[in-house]
């Protein structure tokens, strides 16, 4: 499985398995299913609404205030067949709803959340790819690319990384500052050897369930407690923490 290697704003190098093409088919087709669900029953709607109101001519009269709203309403009913996948990976964080089953998330190279500007990008090319090629340009980009990008990644320089757990991890201390390590958060040392044992067995638990609602409120608590903020995800941050806390013990610092 092809990885990337991040190295984020606090210095602390992560590593995220790239999502994989069959993954990235199967979020797309349950996206595409949501859309033609949403078609269907839009398209019973607008007949049950064109039986009610069938009449010789059927020529819309766009001075008459009730036709012309019909006609915006129309125009809103569809307009989600457009920019859905632009409107979900900006309100939803880089996840539409297929990528949220499939645990994706649309990402920057450099680890950091993907911008306003780079979905507009991804979105922009996604005719040419997707729709247009029906998907073979995307897949063969992704295939040959390396690092999981189609053209409108390689263009907003982004990718689509697992969120699966176990798909990303914290490098080692060595490998992550080999000419000498120096914790990210001071404030680890304040951790009792209780509270980083509590800490460890919730990030291992939440991950081996799948539960990232404990995942995000154990990474609040913690946050809460030494009073620091953090961009990293919650699985990152936590382990940062207590490699951190291990670090300050070890050497007298805590």
């Amino acid at each position: 499985m092809a990885t990337i290697r991040v190295q984020t704003t606090q210095n602390v190098t992560l590593e995220y398995e790239v999502a994989s093409v069959g993954d990235r088919i199967v979020a797309a087709l349950l996206d595409y299913l949501i859309l033609f669900a949403y078609g269907v029953l839009l398209t019973m709607l607008a007949r049950s609404l064109a039986d009610g109101s069938s009449t010789a001519d059927s020529s819309i009269n766009y001075r008459d205030p009730a036709e012309l709203l019909g006609v915006l309403i129309i125009i809103l009913i569809c307009a989600p067949f457009f920019v859905y996948f632009l409107v979900c990976e900006i309100f939803f964080n880089g996840q539409t709803l297929g990528k949220k089953a499939r645990h994706l998330r649309v990402m920057r190279l450099d680890g950091t959340p993907a911008r306003l500007g780079d979905y507009f990008l991804r979105w922009l090319l996604r005719p040419v790819e997707i729709i247009s090629a029906l998907g073979g340009l995307a897949v063969v980009t992704i295939l040959l690319n390396g690092r999981g990008q189609r053209l409108g990644d390689v263009l907003a320089g982004t990718s689509v990384l697992s969120l699966k757990p176990g798909a990303s991890q914290l490098l080692a201390p060595e490998a992550a500052a080999p000419a000498g390590y120096q914790p990210v958060f001071e404030q680890a040392g304040q951790l009792t050897d209780h509270d980083a044992f509590l800490v460890r067995q919730l990030l291992s638990r939440s991950l081996q369930r799948g539960n990232y609602l404990i995942l995000h409120e154990t990474a609040l608590k913690v946050k809460q407690l030494l009073a620091v903020q953090s961009d990293l995800s919650d699985e990152a941050f936590l382990r940062t923490v207590l490699r951190d806390h291990t670090h300050l013990v070890a050497y007298g610092q805590g």
